[in-house]
């Protein structure tokens, strides 16, 4: 895959998700999932971390649609991140948005600086869940919050050929893990009231409508942005993921966890 400038989310690949996914969207589903995976929390005037902001959409609808008052989006590449603060800035909400690149490893924040850690289908590729979870535990508030989505792998065994043919296509260094893993993780790292929903039904279904927008007029239309060619890339890619998808083997799912008071 082309990555312009070694980035893995470079200027073609933001056209094309947002094509497929919405203005500021890297990830399934738009402001409609991002309300799902927060469903029942309360958000109002709390203080979030975004681990994985991307493009900038899910901290707008963070702010706009659940109340949150200041989102801290983090991410580790400067196309998403540039992208993420002009539409921030696009929409009045720099007072409450704040996009800062970071390096893999350590959090860059003191211990309990956050309400809320937050991410969508970001973590994915983060491969260390264990040092990752560690990491959240610490920079939340006692009583706090970790919310997310991630791409996980339905097994803890080798990936079928399918399913690394699918990997391998995205190219995207992904580091899937499966429930089990994640669920260890949180409770090695201390968390309480742990949960783990799935929704690969969800996406089984919306996939296959994203497949036939991509070879329809949303494709044709990502063309004139980013070629025929990437979009074909991209067909191929989805072809790749259904299969998967309908064996359960990649599972798309939500994940909560408290921080004990």
């Amino acid at each position: 895959m082309d990555h312009d400038g070694g980035d893995l989310y470079h200027n073609r690949m933001i056209c094309m998700l947002e094509a497929v996914w919405g203005e500021g969207f890297l990830s399934p589903g738009g402001p409609d999932e991002v309300a799902r995976v927060v469903e029942g929390a309360d958000l109002s005037g709390k203080s979030i971390l975004d681990i994985g902001c991307g493009a900038g959409g899910i901290d707008i609808a963070l702010c706009r649609n659940h109340g949150a008052g200041y989102v801290c989006g983090i991410d580790v590449e400067d196309p998403v991140l540039d992208h993420a603060r002009a539409l921030v800035a696009k929409v009045g909400l720099t007072s409450q948005i704040g996009c800062l690149k970071v390096v893999p490893g350590p959090l860059p924040f003191p211990p309990a600086t956050f309400d809320v850690v937050f991410s969508k289908d970001s973590i994915v590729h983060i491969p260390d869940k264990h040092a990752l979870m560690l990491e959240v535990f610490r920079v939340l508030k006692p009583g706090g919050w970790f919310i997310a989505s991630d791409w996980l792998i339905g097994h803890d065994g080798q990936p079928s050929q399918e399913m690394a043919d699918y990997i391998a296509a995205e190219g995207l260094d992904f580091g899937m893990a499966s429930p089990a893993r994640y669920r260890a993780a949180m409770q090695a790292a201390g968390f309480a009231d742990i949960s783990l929903r799935s929704r690969n039904e969800w996406y089984r279904q919306a996939a296959r409508s994203e497949l036939e927008r991509l070879k329809g007029a949303t494709g044709a239309e990502a063309a004139k942005l980013v070629g025929q060619d990437f979009v074909d890339q991209n067909i191929a890619i989805w072809s790749r993921m259904i299969p998967v998808l309908d064996k359960g083997e990649h599972c798309p799912t939500h994940l909560r966890g408290r921080k004990p008071s």
